[in-house]
């Protein structure tokens, strides 16, 4: 599972010029699932979403979650995080989990985060969508469910904190 987590001060995402979900101060999450992912990958990428510390306290360091701040997020699932362009011109999606699974996946990931108690809007699965946002800093991450690894606390991560 892929996600790029954007910090914006407002998203929104339009399927057919009417607006189907919009957040104010959050993250914008953009969500690949790809084959052989399961619910260990959601919840992998639940508890990023909502612990990573990449808003700014008073001081302007990143030391503040997403939870911390009490932001929305911005759930659009997009298949083409999985797109490899290493062969030829086109992109292959060899890697993309089949449509039924990665509806199953992207929907418990919305679940998962409001259980958590954060307030989660949605684009539509499969959806041509138009996505417009402002990122905040600019500050974007990539998460990678396949590349994680022991995490001992929080602090351990953080060389400044």
């Amino acid at each position: 599972m892929k996600a790029v987590l954007q910090r914006v001060t407002r998203a929104s995402v339009e399927v057919n010029g009417q607006v189907v979900g919009q957040i104010q101060q959050g993250l914008m999450v953009l969500l690949g699932i790809a084959k052989g992912d399961d619910e260990s990958d959601v919840r992998y990428i639940v508890d990023r979403i909502r612990t990573l510390r990449i808003f700014s306290d008073e001081q302007g360091k990143m030391n503040r979650s997403l939870a911390d701040v009490g932001g929305a997020v911005l759930l659009v699932s997009q298949f083409t995080l999985l797109g490899s362009t290493t062969n030829g011109r086109r992109p292959s999606f060899d890697e993309a989990a089949p449509p039924d699974l990665a509806k199953r996946l992207y929907e418990q990931v919305a679940v998962d985060l409001r259980i958590g108690g954060t307030p989660v809007e949605t684009g539509v699965f499969a959806a041509h969508m138009q996505v417009a946002l402002v990122n905040d800093g600019p500050v974007t991450f990539m998460v990678h469910s396949q590349e994680r690894g022991e995490w001992r606390n929080s602090s351990c991560n953080n060389p400044s904190g």
